[in-house]
């Protein structure tokens, strides 16, 4: 376990949210407040904290996932649709994506993103927390959650719940914000995260603070051996990563045996 010294169903217990620890009850409270702040510009921002890569690698993401035509797909943290608009693509008319994501604003944002972009048949848009999903087992081909899974308070839990909602075969992907592996570029990437990135958040955003909490988010998810040992730990089977762009993110994938 990565998140919490105390049970995660037990208010008494603590969490990390960001560098401060706070109560288990809380952080999904203060998670909410960030994306609810941030849910307008969160796209520009995210082109800020990436320089525009972020969008090379959700195309990666996407493209090399094992997904078909008429395929039934769930992106957990759906946000604002980047990840569901790619998908798209990959499972055709006869397909069908549902979008998930804890916070009703990041979820409105990214429903008329496609509305404007005539993306309406086929999706479906869930309010629901990855911890305890509101769906039947093996109802999914494929799960994913792209730049989500730092923020679930139980990470475990979360894990275990992506595996129950996969068909026997069916994929699921993690792409996350992880450990940079070159040495010399280490200080870059810290100079940039918290003297330039919450700089950004308060030009951009008019918000700091939210922007401080993701730089801090991404230092506490835990690293590629680790998480790729969480999901062994959750059942998943063939689970393996790659990093991409010397670490700044990786691509974690699992099957369900």
């Amino acid at each position: 376990m990565s998140e919490q010294a105390g049970n995660p169903g037990d208010s008494a217990g603590t969490t990390h949210f960001g560098f401060r620890d706070v109560p288990v009850a809380e952080k999904q409270k203060l998670v909410g407040e960030v994306f609810s702040s941030v849910a307008g510009k969160y796209d520009l921002m995210n082109d800020a904290m990436s320089l525009g890569i972020h969008r090379i690698w959700k195309r990666y993401f996407v493209a090399t996932a094992q997904v078909r035509k008429g395929d039934r797909v769930l992106d957990l943290a759906g946000g604002t649709g980047d990840i569901a608009a790619l998908l798209r693509e990959r499972v055709g008319d006869a397909g069908e994506l549902v979008l998930g994501d804890i916070n009703g604003e990041m979820l409105r944002v990214g429903r008329d993103r496609m509305t404007d972009r005539g993306h309406v048949r086929g999706f479906e848009y869930v309010q629901c927390n990855a911890q305890a999903l509101p769906f039947p087992d093996a109802s999914f081909d494929l799960v994913t959650i792209a730049f989500g899974l730092r923020n679930v308070t139980d990470k475990d839990a979360a894990l275990r719940e992506m595996l129950r909602v996969l068909k026997v075969g069916g994929q699921a992907r993690v792409l996350e914000f992880s450990e940079v592996t070159a040495d010399w570029f280490k200080p870059l990437y810290d100079f940039h995260s918290f003297q330039v990135l919450p700089r950004l958040g308060r030009l951009f955003a008019g918000d700091a603070d939210s922007y401080q909490y993701l730089a801090e988010s991404i230092r506490k998810h835990p690293p590629q051996a680790e998480l790729k040992a969480m999901m062994e730990a959750a059942g998943f089977a063939r689970c393996d990563y790659r990093n991409l762009s010397a670490g700044i993110v990786a691509i974690h994938t699992g099957y369900k045996a």
